[in-house]
């Protein structure tokens, strides 16, 4: 059975209680939206992890992405990339690994992390083709579906599936041009594929196969966004929209089978678009969940990319996406080291909190205490109330000030400090 199926029947599993208590909200709630297909939760049958929800009405969830390269295989480093993702916050993990033996990577990273894994089998199948037969036009249509199936059972809680590259999204694509063509991995794969072997996707052609997979092991199928955008001048073009109109139909079929799905959406895109965006999904898609892919807001700032995402994730959590993967300093550069990876998880945590903030879904509780502990000039309550206490103590100690209750920027001119002693504790009658 899986979460959808048994919420449908008015089953309330442990999943749905555990995620009803750390929302704070009804476990009817939770019931009804998941039976709706508006929440989803990833928990592989084969797991035993700490189930997370997706979805509206919940707090917006944050993933972080590890996995090696053809030019890093470094599997310690990518395990402790992930727990450094946990440790600051992270919601989800997703193994991408291209390097390596990715079956080991992929089974330490489940093995390491209580937290939902993704990851995306086109990879590990068109890889292997290239590494046997030289090129992923040769690659098997078993073979793709084995490697579904051996990640399902590997415990996979979702996955990236491209059933939506097919060849009329190619065909929109091919007329429309663009200035940065397909920059999704499997994308690409699986467009070369069509291209060369002149077939329809094997993922598309035959879902229903993909759906039975994911059914038996409870697997969220991440119907990925193989035509996003990558960059800003191609934002929110026809060949998207296409693709969205496929994966709307994709919810559809995956919601009548029994399978939890969410939709993956934009990588480049502007803020001034993020809000028709998200609208256009939830109407099209039938309101599933929505993956935002950052999202990146601007195009000019390598090394900076996770403050361009953590804007995007903001302005995305506002008007309404329910699931953000973070981009670290190195997106378009290099592949993330443990540093990068803790800094993009901070960004896209502050992003995410910001968004929730503005739309509501956050009470701002924690907002107020802090005020409240700045206006006491209460330290130690501050660090109490910070989403990151360890870097706030840290920061202040660095450049300690003379007087305990003040810090180094105004130091004896703390204006809180002003405020306090004068015009607080006043008794005068000019001022009631």
């Amino acid at each position: 059975m899986t979460q959808i199926s048994d919420a449908k029947k008015g089953i309330l599993t442990d999943e749905m209680k555990h995620v009803a208590k750390i929302e704070n909200v009804s476990e009817d709630f939770i019931l009804k939206s998941v039976a709706e297909g508006t929440i989803v939760i990833p928990s592989n049958v084969n797991r035993d992890i700490e189930a997370a929800g997706i979805g509206a009405g919940l707090r917006t969830k944050v993933n972080a992405t590890v996995g090696t390269s053809t030019d890093i295989v470094n599997f310690d480093e990518e395990v402790e990339k992930a727990q450094i993702a946990i440790d600051n916050g992270a919601d989800c993990l997703m193994e991408l690994s291209i390097g390596g033996d990715l079956d080991v990577i992929r089974r330490r990273v489940l093995d390491m992390s209580p937290l939902p894994v993704g990851s995306v089998p086109v990879y590990q199948a068109a890889i292997e083709t290239i590494r046997e037969e030289g090129s992923v036009v040769y690659m098997d249509e078993d073979k793709l579906f084995k490697t579904i199936e051996k990640q399902a059972k590997d415990g996979i809680d979702f996955m990236a599936v491209h059933s939506s590259i097919n060849i009329e999204t190619l065909t929109r694509l091919k007329r429309q041009g663009r200035v940065t063509g397909l920059v999704s991995r499997g994308g690409s794969f699986m467009s070369g594929w069509i291209v060369e072997n002149e077939q329809e996707n094997p993922l598309y052609e035959n879902f229903d196969y993909v759906l039975e997979i994911a059914k038996e092991h409870d697997v969220v199928l991440s119907l990925a966004n193989g035509m996003r955008a990558g960059s800003i001048a191609d934002s929110t073009d026809r060949a998207q929209i296409q693709e969205l109109i496929i994966l709307g139909e994709l919810i559809d079929r995956s919601r009548e089978a029994g399978v939890q799905c969410m939709i993956e959406g934009p990588g480049h895109i502007p803020i001034n678009e993020i809000p028709t965006n998200v609208m256009i999904q939830k109407k099209m898609c039938s309101n599933a969940p929505f993956y935002m892919l950052g999202p990146i807001v601007c195009d000019v700032a390598p090394g900076y990319d996770h403050i361009v995402s953590s804007i995007g994730a903001a302005s995305s959590a506002k008007a309404g996406a329910d699931f953000i993967c973070y981009v670290t300093p190195a997106e378009h550069l290099a592949l993330p080291s443990p540093e990068d990876v803790k800094e993009g998880v901070i960004a896209t945590k502050i992003g995410a909190y910001a968004g929730d903030l503005a739309s509501g879904q956050i009470d701002g509780s924690q907002d107020l205490a802090m005020a409240e502990a700045r206006k006491r000039l209460d330290w130690e309550a501050q660090y109490e109330c910070a989403m990151f206490p360890a870097a706030a103590r840290a920061k202040r100690d660095e450049r300690p000030p003379e007087e305990e209750d003040t810090c180094t920027m105004c130091g004896n001119y703390c204006a809180v400090k002003i405020v306090n002693e004068w015009l607080d504790q006043s008794d005068s009658d000019l001022i009631k």
